[in-house]
């Protein structure tokens, strides 16, 4: 009886302690949509905090009307998907290969992805390269660059090599090729990681604005953070006017900003519910008998 209400107040309290680090870091998503949604006169008296004062919808309206806005969150939702697919099939021919003993080179490969994740070129080689492959102002000088990540590579090699060597030798047994092992064996059971990773290359995709910054000079190819970027950066200098109450029908940049941050945040917050269903253990249970 102790042991089990010992258990019980161990739970509460594990609960009660995810649920306050949950809150404490919804509270700045929570900040921001209240901002968005309320009236210039309540951001300007400091009354907003988690809940909206004086409901409005103006800045959202100003966002969805802007033309560049839709059309530089379309083309990052094309180049997420573009990079993440690419990254992902990148990632996986270079980690299964990786977990076969009997590969020429195998610690050298190894070593060498290692060096990467504390060593590199630096900005300015990068830059040059870039620009001597012509890829500037073009979608892949987002793309190419960042194709494979060192950790990411690792993590996937590792779960690779967790797999049992009994399910791969059965497949060879009954004729399948190692490309079709992968295929049918490996990449199923994989499919937590996997998920995961694309996240993890998504996201990191999504929120990133700095090599925009460098590459691309065309407003066709901005991505949605380097156009938030902007616009924040644009509305640092009209602050100091815009909150003399001069004109109270029009948003404040504040407002503006906050609706624009929660107009490119929800997309990849929806990514997240889709691939809830993967992040899951025990996909291997039972799949080796006897």
């Amino acid at each position: 009886m102790k042991a089990s209400l010992n258990n019980r107040l161990i739970d509460t309290f594990i609960i009660l302690v995810v649920t306050l680090a949950s809150f404490l870091c919804l509270v700045p998503i929570l900040h921001l949509a209240s901002v968005s949604l309320s009236s210039n006169a309540a951001i300007i008296s400091n009354k907003v905090t988690l809940f909206p004062v004086e409901w409005s919808t103006t800045a959202y309206r100003m966002v969805l009307s802007d033309g560049r806005m839709i059309s530089s969150l379309l083309f990052t939702i094309l180049l997420v998907v573009v990079f993440t697919v690419i990254c992902m099939v990148m990632t996986i021919c270079a980690a299964y290969p990786l977990t076969k003993k009997k590969l020429k080179g195998r610690d050298f490969c190894l070593l060498m992805i290692l060096f990467t994740m504390f060593f590199s070129g630096g900005l300015i080689p990068e830059y040059l390269l870039v620009k001597s492959l012509k890829l500037t102002n073009t979608i892949w000088a987002l793309v190419l660059p960042g194709m494979v990540n060192a950790f990411y590579l690792i993590i996937l090699k590792s779960f690779f090599s967790s797999i049992p060597e009994e399910l791969e030798e059965s497949a060879r047994m009954d004729g399948s090729s190692h490309f079709g092992t992968l295929i049918r064996i490996v990449l199923p059971l994989s499919m937590p990681v996997i998920a995961t990773l694309s996240l993890f290359y998504a996201v990191g995709r999504w929120n990133g604005f700095m090599d925009a910054l460098f590459y691309i000079t065309s407003q066709d190819l901005y991505p949605i953070q380097l156009k938030l970027y902007q616009l924040v950066i644009s509305n640092q200098m009209s602050d100091s006017t815009a909150t003399e109450g001069m004109n109270a029908t029009a948003p404040i940049p504040e407002s503006l900003k906050a609706a624009s941050i929660m107009f490119a945040t929800i997309p990849i917050l929806l990514v997240y519910p889709w691939l809830q269903r993967y992040f899951i253990s025990g996909m291997m249970i039972g799949a080796v008998k006897g």
